[in-house]
């Protein structure tokens, strides 16, 4: 590059001894056409080639004499003045091979050198996307009159506990949920915020922010008021994503759903902490097979330090998942998409401890870990501890304090069926219908019974049998020119019914809205959407549910929206 820049230097210090009058004499004799003389000395410094020198010369010879010609017709030029600068005339095509090379000189430093070019930007910057979502939702959650108001918040007495359940130590009531006041015009408010990196080819990492109440995994709505205090923050999602081919994919960090679901079994808020591979395989332009395999850690033993020299085994909670599934565009206005999964929750049903005696001093029994961290309601419950009586004579036996915790009474290892049809009708108008089933193969009565030793804490009848049962199912159906609710003017219809027996999934996960969650619970859902502006919507619902099993409860929830999304 240096040669380069030497023979334009010397170039142009040829001008301008041309220019200033000075240039030396050369053989050949020296043309009266300066721009002749000038391609002659651009030829002996090397900047063109002989060739190139007899073709710019002839041509140079014949502008001349165009421009005598024009000259010696034109009206006399005026005097030159003291002060005038005569400039000598350079061809057009050299003037435009000076400036090539000068330009190619100039962008090849700068490429080398890896100088800012106008109108873009940092490679780091071309690697980064963003997302977000803003939801501001009024909500009025509405009772019967009719429920019964003993029902216990087992969550709570979990989260506070342990809770003495003996009548004659324990004088106060645990705590109970709310059956019959009515909660209106709530105002909350969920905003989430995402940042994705393409780190290369096949690697890339996310993070998202989100708003919450509460720890709680099956939602990121925060309640509104509280003095105006400010809102909490939480970590929604962290991943890194491999993609070795096309057709594979693999997930792990704290992730989206990686399933085909509904909100019947996990919550559209519900985000999973572990590990995923995601394949889908075509087998044509319409139909492909697809699948998702998944281990996730739902709770790790605690190991901090507890005033005790027994600690509790370490039995570490997992969801294991498998799903396949096939996805057939049938046509151009008919496509069917189907998935059968099996969920395998390990170890997360409660256990009854070894005898025990937190009335003399023990600090915890060794089956409190069993319990679950996280419950909302409807699953079949026990007494965790096995606490001997006091058989001081001078204390009563029925004076012996029992502290307790809960744990869940059934396995749950889950069979989920999901069916969509999807179809387009006249006038742009589509419609859309959703079949989940969810069977619990876990599900045993007699060893129910036999985990508790009949200490149930709920779900019984009069008669002391369980009231439960091990199948969910919902249906649903939406209409309307959009499902994605993306443009103005789209919009949609929807309803739907639910029916969820006690055991037949965990209460934890599910959606959080319909009966304000958990299972043991039956009945319909209806709304709309409507598309304000462009990522702009608003949206009404209604949900109307009442218990399956037990004592009445009927709870219907009204919830008016203002969605965006960027």
């Amino acid at each position: 590059m240096n040669s380069r820049v030497n023979r334009l230097a010397m170039a142009v210090g040829v001008v301008v001894a041309v220019m200033a009058g000075h240039a030396a004499a050369q053989a050949p004799a020296p043309s009266e056409n300066a721009t002749i003389n000038l391609i002659r000395l651009l030829v002996s410094s090397g900047v063109l080639q002989q060739d190139q020198a007899q073709t710019l010369i002839q041509q140079a010879e014949t502008e001349a004499l165009q421009a005598r010609q024009a000259a010696s017709s034109a009206p006399a030029a005026h005097p030159a003045e003291p002060g005038d600068v005569r400039v000598p005339y350079i061809p057009a095509v050299v003037r435009n091979q000076i400036r090539d090379e000068v330009k190619q000189e100039v962008m090849a430093q700068a490429k080398e050198e890896n100088w800012a070019q106008p109108n873009t930007f940092p490679d780091w910057a071309s690697r980064i996307s963003f997302e977000g979502d803003m939801r501001l939702r009024n909500e009025s959650r509405l009772y019967s009159n009719t429920n019964s108001n003993e029902f216990f918040d087992f969550a709570q007495l979990n989260e506070d506990g342990p809770y003495d359940v003996n009548q004659f130590t324990n004088s106060t009531w645990p705590p109970i949920l709310n059956s019959r006041e009515d909660r209106e015009n709530m105002l909350r408010l969920r905003a989430r915020f995402g940042l994705n990196a393409q780190l290369s080819d096949t690697w890339k990492a996310g993070i998202r922010i989100g708003t919450g109440s509460d720890s709680s995994p099956v939602s990121t709505t925060q309640t509104l008021g509280a003095g105006f205090g400010k809102k909490d923050i939480w970590l929604d999602r962290g991943y890194i994503t491999w993609t070795p081919s096309d057709r594979l994919s693999i997930t792990g960090g704290r992730i989206a759903n990686p399933f085909m679901s509904t909100d019947l079994l996990y919550s559209n808020d519900l985000n999973f902490d572990g590990m995923a591979a995601i394949f889908n395989h075509p087998f044509s332009n319409d139909l492909s097979l697809f699948g998702t395999l998944g281990a996730f850690p739902v709770e790790y033993t605690s190991d901090a330090s507890t005033p005790s020299f027994d600690k509790q085994d370490s039995e570490n909670k997992w969801l294991y998942g498998l799903q396949v599934g096939a996805d057939w565009r049938i046509n151009n206005s008919n496509r069917l998409k189907g998935a059968l999964a099996y969920y395998q929750f390990d170890d997360i049903e409660g256990q009854r401890s070894s005898p025990c005696e937190p009335w003399s001093g023990d600090a915890e029994c060794d089956s409190d870990g069993s319990r679950a961290s996280f419950m909302q309601k409807g699953n079949t419950l026990f007494l965790l501890r096995d606490i001997t009586l006091n058989l001081n004579q001078s204390v009563p036996s029925t004076d012996t304090p029992n502290p307790q915790y809960v744990g869940l009474a059934s396995e749950f290892n889950l069979l989920d069926l999901n069916l969509t049809w999807e179809t387009d009708l006249f006038n742009n108008m589509k419609l859309g219908t959703h079949l989940n089933y969810v069977h619990n193969l876990g599900y045993d009565e007699s060893e129910m019974r036999k985990r508790s030793a009949g200490f149930f804490a709920n779900n019984l009848d009069e008669n002391g049998e369980i009231e439960s049962g091990a199948n969910a199912w919902m249906l649903s159906a939406a209409l309307g020119n959009s499902m994605d609710m993306l443009k103005q003017g789209d919009w949609n219809v929807f309803a739907g019914y639910k029916y969820i027996q006690p055991d037949a999934l965990p209460d934890g996960f599910n959606d959080s809205t319909f009966h304000l969650g958990g299972t043991n619970a039956k009945g319909y859902f209806v709304g709309g959407h409507y598309g304000l502006a462009d990522r702009v919507y608003g949206s009404a619902r209604w949900l109307s549910s009442e218990e399956v099993y037990g004592a009445p409860f009927e709870i219907d929830v009204l919830q008016l929206e203002l969605n965006t999304r960027f």
